[in-house]
């Protein structure tokens, strides 16, 4: 349930409201625009059928919602969701690309693949400290020496960082070094590690789960807002299928349905969505096509010789390729590449 408010409404009455609300036994999240502030409202409502909040000023509407993702949803929040990490706006007009090898292996290859990435127009360096690999006898990453190399590279060239955190013990370790945690496809419903990351204040890049629906994904996602943490970032990264020559079918579609259904910033990782770095370059300029807000995309100096995912990994060659081809798909659908914070916090002002 969600109660909606007049924008201008006095601080004290929007208060009186909430004061009700917790007095009944109820949660309440609050969503300020400058047209509305909407109350969501958390629990069973039933008790709430009787109560005459029309009553109380600066109440214009009360509306159930019966999707079962509540936070997550269009209905509480319709507006756009942008999450601010250092002087990157993700989900605001410009277009936000990711990239990094799938693993930090050493010093020179996350200190090389950081320069070039940024030099090409990336705005986040990805990268894998701990890694949950299907095969126990896979590299399973450098640990926290890999996450100071990381934060080091981002640091030198000016960039976020995001890598993957696994469990609840590993939270405050990364939490020291990274930007933005990722929570992978296999951690998808790890329930208890998304509530507790939900109690962070760091933002949250959670990946659809192998063959999780989009419905799912987005009951994923009020795990972490329910805690208070509005900072995610939903990515589609591919589901499995029945096709085998992709490693997963990279599902587009759940864009333009995200955008529907959820407030949230959605991006795409057509390094996993494929498994095939031929098939990565035009599925990532399919996605900016069907209106993602970013990209998340592997690439390596050598991926021949990579410790992990070499297959889908571009070389640098050729992301600066892609990220020349992706320009003018960015201007057609009416986005930007590269605009300044400054622009982007007067856009949302306006």
């Amino acid at each position: 349930m969600i109660i909606v408010m007049n924008g201008k409404t006095d601080h004290s009455d929007v208060e009186k409201v909430i004061n009700k609300l917790k007095e009944l036994g109820h949660e309440v999240h609050i969503s300020r625009g400058e047209k509305r502030i909407i109350l969501g409202v958390i629990g069973n409502v039933e008790n709430l059928v009787s109560v005459p909040f029309y009553a109380y000023n600066g109440v214009e509407e009360i509306i159930r919602i019966l999707k079962p993702y509540k936070l997550a949803s269009r209905e509480f929040k319709d507006f756009d969701t942008t999450i601010k990490v250092k002087d990157i706006i993700i989900g605001g007009k410009e277009v936000i690309v990711m990239a990094g090898p799938c693993v930090v292996e050493n010093e020179q290859q996350i200190f090389e693949t950081a320069h070039q990435v940024k030099t090409l127009g990336a705005k986040i360096l990805r990268g894998g400290a701990f890694k949950p690999r299907t095969s126990p006898y896979s590299f399973q990453g450098l640990g926290e020496e890999g996450l100071k190399l990381l934060a080091q590279a981002g640091k030198e060239n000016g960039l976020a960082v995001v890598t993957e955190v696994m469990s609840v013990n590993q939270i405050d370790l990364i939490a020291k070094y990274t930007d933005i945690f990722q929570v992978g496809a296999r951690n998808m419903q790890n329930f208890v590690l998304l509530t507790e990351l939900g109690k962070t204040k760091k933002p949250i890049l959670l990946k659809r789960g192998l063959s999780a629906t989009i419905e799912e994904l987005l009951l994923s996602a009020e795990y972490i807002l329910s805690e208070g943490n509005y900072e995610v970032v939903l990515c589609e990264r591919g589901i499995r299928t029945f096709e085998n020559y992709t490693r997963n079918t990279l599902d587009l579609s759940a864009i333009p349905a995200i955008k529907i259904l959820s407030h949230l910033p959605i991006i795409v990782d057509p390094s996993h969505g494929t498994g095939r770095w031929r098939l990565v370059s035009p599925m990532a300029k399919a996605a900016i096509a069907a209106g993602a807000d970013g990209l998340i995309i592997e690439v390596h100096p050598d991926p021949k010789s990579s410790l992990s995912d070499g297959a889908q990994s571009l070389q640098l060659d050729t992301f600066a390729q892609l990220m020349k081809e992706l320009r003018p798909i960015i201007q057609a659908v009416g986005r930007e590449f590269g605009s300044s914070l400054e622009n982007e916090l007067e856009r949302i002002k306006n």
